[in-house]
């Protein structure tokens, strides 16, 4: 687990036993309960990180101390437990690393909506840096963290008003070089997903319907890629070059399975 001095912990304590200790160093330390009054819900967020999910998920729209009310279960029956009866609790703390200020660089969690806001430009900068590298799985992670800064501040705004549109208009560009990355790395069916829920809002984004007829073409959707190529064409012709290129792939492709298959066949029927 990170942590960040200053940062405003939800529980203090934990900042306070850190201050004492240095690099390498491991200790014991014993809180009061009115110190870690709030550990059930710190610990359902560091429970969900873990799991890869995201840290807030099932929290309402409330205050802390709100959501501690006996009747809101954090769906864990130990935390439950906690909740309603908070007692002293011992915590093992050992500094692997310190790093100075201004070297760190904040999960997309932890960050403020101000620092989320203000991290994507050079997120997606270095994700276009990564790329130009060939380093795809590196690149795809880093577009991966601007989106979910997006998708966080997103969240909070009503479906369709203009701050939630604003918004939609900034992920969508990094959703397409996330996809980009993901037809590189052979995850077809992401490419399909994700391309498919941008031209559900945005019908004539060429560059979609471009990684979404590739993915088709990829996994033998052949009606469906030859759809999408055409909508390309359509709504660009100066394309037709690079949309051709990849039709004589299909086509290839077709010539090379349809020759295996009739020589699989024939050694069946032949038996």
């Amino acid at each position: 687990m990170e942590l960040i001095a200053g940062k405003k912990f939800k529980l203090p304590v934990w900042e306070a036993a850190l201050r004492t200790m240095r690099p390498g160093e491991r200790a014991r330390f014993r809180c009061d309960a009115k110190h870690v009054v709030l550990y059930p819900l710190v610990s359902k967020s560091l429970r969900n990180i873990a799991a890869g999910k995201d840290p807030l998920e099932g929290q309402r729209h409330c205050c802390s101390i709100a959501q501690m009310h006996e009747h809101y279960s954090l769906g864990y029956p130990d935390l439950d437990e906690l909740q309603k009866n908070p007692q002293p609790l011992i915590f093992d703390i050992e500094v692997l690393k310190v790093e100075p200020p201004g070297s760190y660089q904040q999960d997309p969690w932890a960050m403020t909506d101000e620092e989320k806001l203000q991290a994507v430009p050079q997120i997606h900068k270095e994700g276009n840096e990564l790329y130009r590298q060939g380093k795809v799985p590196e690149a795809a992670a880093k577009y991966y963290d601007a989106i979910a800064c997006l998708k966080n501040l997103q969240m909070k705004e009503q479906p369709g008003s203009p701050d939630w549109i604003e918004l939609d208009q900034k992920i969508t560009p990094l959703l397409l070089n996330y996809c980009q990355c993901k037809l590189q790395c052979e995850e077809y069916y992401e490419v399909l997903d994700h391309c498919s829920s941008i031209l559900n809002k945005y019908e004539d984004n060429v560059k979609a319907y471009f990684k979404r007829g590739k993915a088709h073409a990829a996994v033998w959707n052949v009606a469906e890629a030859q759809a999408d190529f055409a909508k390309v064409l359509a709504l660009d012709p100066s394309l037709r070059p690079v949309v051709s290129k990849e039709l004589r792939s299909l086509e290839a492709r077709l010539r090379e399975k349809d020759a295996e298959d009739k020589i699989r066949f024939k050694g069946i029927f032949s038996q």
